[in-house]
């Protein structure tokens, strides 16, 4: 009996275990935001905001070229994902649907891709887009920001086109629909969860994404909001109420995304691993 609880009781105490882990470091960033400066350096920690402010906030969002830099980063991040949707899209329904010579090969290419590390390639994308004159732009990084998803993204949704019964397609093309109109009106309104679950996987990594922005571009101007974190340092050290600020400010888009998105998205992440 004794065993039995234990086997019960155990994976839930890790559950919590894990949660904790977790979730104390965005507990720890959005309380530091509104502490008071005496707080945040306060030999002891302050577990909870003893006069909460707005100051560090503030600070935030008076820095130079912060809303610029939210307009780029809503701009990379938006386009990028919206790219490697539509072309993920066509390409899944291509590999699922049809059947090609080099098809296995370029499913293997994707998985290599997804699995390979985007640094090591950082090298030859300024070569490449320093040689086209386009450093200090938004373009380049929309180009690779959507490459670096679009594996993960056609892999996902390869799973997802093939899990849509064929019969389905067929009936509407018998009843007068062309693949193209059956492809709009029967497979792409069962592919929500899929497009919602890759939406929010591409979302978090352009988000998130700072070596290449670092890297392609030195203007201030042509940046993005993960560079301009590192920014708040002062003559007497780091100003960690504004960083904190800030990483909560920087933090939010992908609380409110993933808060719409998480039902969908967990079910889409799941389904779309194991059919096709």
């Amino acid at each position: 009996m004794r065993r039995s609880t234990l086997g019960r009781v155990w994976p839930g105490v890790t559950a919590v275990v894990l949660f904790l882990a977790f979730v104390f470091p965005v507990y720890w960033m959005f309380s530091t935001a509104f502490k008071a400066n005496k707080d945040i350096v306060s030999e002891d920690p302050v577990w909870f905001p003893t006069s909460p402010t707005f100051e560090h906030f503030e600070r935030a969002v008076q820095a130079d070229g912060f809303w610029t830099l939210v307009r780029n980063s809503f701009t990379v991040t938006l386009v990028a994902v919206a790219l490697s949707l539509v072309i993920a899209l066509l390409a899944s329904f291509a590999v699922a649907r049809m059947r090609f010579k080099g098809r296995k090969s370029f499913i293997l290419v994707m998985m290599m891709a997804q699995m390979a590390p985007w640094e090591v390639m950082a090298l030859a994308y300024y070569i490449i887009v320093r040689d086209a004159e386009m450093l200090n732009s938004l373009v380049p990084l929309i180009a690779i920001y959507t490459v670096m998803v679009l594996p993960f993204t056609v892999l996902t949704l390869r799973g997802y086109v093939a899990a849509v019964p064929k019969e389905l397609e067929e009936s509407a093309m018998v009843d007068g629909c062309t693949r193209a109109q059956a492809f709009i009106k029967v497979i792409f309104p069962l592919l929500a969860p899929g497009l919602m679950a890759t939406s929010l996987f591409g979302f978090i990594t352009v988000w998130n994404e700072f070596p290449y922005v670092l890297i392609l571009n030195k203007d201030a101007s042509a940046q993005t909001l993960p560079v301009w974190l590192t920014g708040f340092r002062t003559a007497f050290g780091d100003d960690w109420g504004a960083t904190m600020a800030a990483s909560s400010l920087f933090a939010v888009p992908v609380l409110i995304l993933f808060v719409i998105l998480q039902r969908k998205a967990v079910g889409g992440l799941t389904s779309g691993a194991v059919k096709g």
